[in-house]
């Protein structure tokens, strides 16, 4: 019989733990963009940062989620470590809510609302346009069931003789309020919050043992406190792979809750009184006592909350030092990024709601744009030392010329790769049920990275072109070809600048006809040099074959143009134009 009642314990937990994470995910989906929005326009007030942690934690219903949202905002540069510090602060407050929904659900029988919850969700799920309200009912439903089944089955548990026995065995023996009893509570924890990635799911069991009478009062709150250690652990995880920023963000999420527990230690006793009066409980009530499960469960969901926003309240004068401090600690990484292939904001371990996500490619994007216009910054550098070239090629031009097409050929490589990387990102994402707004994001991303790629193509394509030229027995170009050219790859360089001026601002405050304008003159231009091509060779001012080569890089230079205008629309929004 104790073996059923153990599987159905634990079989209670996976519900409420699977209740939470759909929940937190269909909030997080409804409230995307808005999250977005308000973390992304975050000044440097700490106080607004920890009101807008502690509102969006209550939204979403997960410190943790808005703990990691956080971090990626600081991984993309979003945000500034100090206002990533009091987000994280206010989100301690927020995710205070889920005790007092665990505690609202000890004290009547919750799953009465289960099957109606059940019922509304499946309809709403098969009404497209409302689903993510029903997988929103869904996850409420599972986490009363859950909350509900794992009640009863508490109940179950002390009613059984020989689990009674056991259990009540087992913690008699850290009964005595020593400092030794204390932290294994405190251990025990942390330990199991780190093993089940929810701080929520712990709170429950706790809840579950205080309100029952087999885990006496001042052994819950030392779980609470090894709780809040606990599920710092998980972003710490998680920013091993991001940049120095974000794994101080990580790492000033475990500082805060470390210092405010060893505070809570050495106040503990008047501290835990203050609460116990405020919720109206008497530590010494027995499990035989009316009443005794809610008021157990309540003090529980008061002390968490009393702990939190005093926590808060004391450190958030502080964050200027637990900046300096997370600062001393974690050194940043010394390593060439810009000629190591390497992508800065979408890291592996970090994979959360789709809008963020989609965030972080968009950030990936820009880095990428910004270097294809460094990519063709090289190229107008290999023309120049192309110009220079007299006689025979010997010495340091030639070698410097050399280790310039490397560098580009380079280039080439980490484009591709880059393209292959974040498409391969957005793939996983568009995996999740996403809005249908979001679905076009990712689409018109796609178009962009493609585009992006062909630039670095286009690029290769003129170095090569430049290397040709260069290393053969053709004549050089006329001081009238190396002019038109300069002006040329000058026109196509300011498409760049206007591309990257949007794809790193607002595209509400972009004029894109004047990215139009500059196409308009590029192709005007290679119009005008085709024709002038044609009447020079025939002038014989230079030889068809050096014509040829010089059209080339002319016409690349226009294919470029072109795709540059096909990464603002994609970017913009608007339908591609016809060739």
């Amino acid at each position: 019989m104790s073996i059923m009642i153990i599987f159905k314990l634990l079989g209670s937990l996976a519900l409420l733990m699977f209740g939470m994470k759909a929940m937190s995910e269909a909030l997080q989906k409804m409230a995307g963009p808005q999250l977005r929005h308000v973390l992304g326009a975050m000044t440097t007030n700490r106080f607004t940062g920890a009101l807008t942690g502690m509102f969006i934690t209550a939204a979403v219903q997960s410190s943790t989620a808005t703990t990691l949202m956080t971090v990626s905002f600081v991984n993309a540069g979003l945000l500034t470590l100090m206002q990533a510090i009091s987000v994280i602060m206010g989100a301690h407050i927020g995710t205070t809510v889920t005790a007092w929904i665990m505690s609202l659900g000890m004290g009547f029988n919750i799953t009465d609302f289960v099957f109606p919850a059940f019922f509304v969700g499946i309809i709403l799920i098969y009404m497209k346009k409302r689903r993510i309200v029903g997988d929103f009912l869904f996850g409420v439903a599972f986490l009363f069931l859950g909350l509900g089944t794992l009640k009863e089955t508490g109940f179950a548990l002390v009613q059984d003789p020989d689990a009674n026995v056991a259990i009540s065995e087992f913690f008699k023996n850290f009964n005595e309020p020593t400092f030794f009893n204390s932290l294994f509570f405190l251990l025990m924890g942390t330990v199991l919050t780190l093993c089940v990635q929810s701080s929520a799911a712990i709170m429950a069991i706790t809840m579950m043992l205080c309100s029952t009478g087999v885990l006496h009062i001042d052994q819950g709150i030392m779980l609470v406190l090894g709780e809040n250690i606990g599920t710092t652990i998980t972003s710490n995880i998680v920013a091993l792979s991001a940049n120095t920023q974000a794994r101080r963000a990580a790492f000033a999420h475990m500082t805060i809750n470390v210092l405010g527990v060893l505070w809570c230690l050495i106040l503990l006793k008047p501290f835990f009184a203050l609460v116990c009066n405020i919720a109206g409980f008497d530590s010494s009530m027995t499990a035989d006592q009316p009443n005794f499960a809610i008021k157990a469960s309540v003090a529980l969901a008061t002390f968490h909350s009393a702990f939190n926003i005093t926590n808060t309240l004391l450190q958030i004068w502080f964050i200027p030092y637990i900046e300096r401090f997370v600062c001393w600690v974690i050194k940043p990484k010394k390593v060439d990024e810009e000629e190591d292939f390497r992508l800065h904001f979408i890291t592996s371990g970090i994979m959360k709601t789709p809008e963020l996500s989609v965030l972080e490619a968009h950030k990936e994007i820009e880095s990428f744009s910004e270097r294809m216009q460094r990519m063709y910054g090289m190229v107008r550098e290999l023309l120049t030392l192309s110009a220079t070239a007299t006689g025979k090629k010997k010495g340091n031009q030639e070698t410097e010329f050399n280790k310039l097409f490397s560098r580009i050929e380079k280039y080439e490589c980490i484009s591709d790769n880059m393209e292959l990387e974040i498409a391969n990102y957005l793939d996983q994402v568009s995996d999740a049920h996403l809005s249908d707004e979001t679905k076009a994001k990712i689409r018109a991303m796609l178009r962009e990275i493609s585009e992006l790629e062909s630039i670095g193509d286009s690029c290769y394509n003129m170095a090569r072109t430049i290397s040709r030229k260069y290393q053969g027995k053709e004549d050089h170009f006329n001081e009238s070809q190396y002019a038109h050219l300069h002006q040329m790859m000058e026109l196509t360089n300011n498409s760049l600048t206007l591309m990257n001026q949007l794809m790193t601002g607002r595209k509400e405050a972009f004029d894109v006809n004047r990215t139009f304008n500059t196409e308009n003159e590029i192709n005007n231009y290679r119009n005008q040099l085709k024709q002038q091509n044609i009447i020079d060779v025939n002038n014989h001012e230079y030889t068809y074959a050096v014509g040829t080569i010089y059209m080339d890089l002319v016409n690349e230079c226009e294919k470029l143009g072109d795709y540059v205008v096909n990464v603002v629309e994609a970017r913009m929004g608007t339908r591609q134009r016809e060739a």
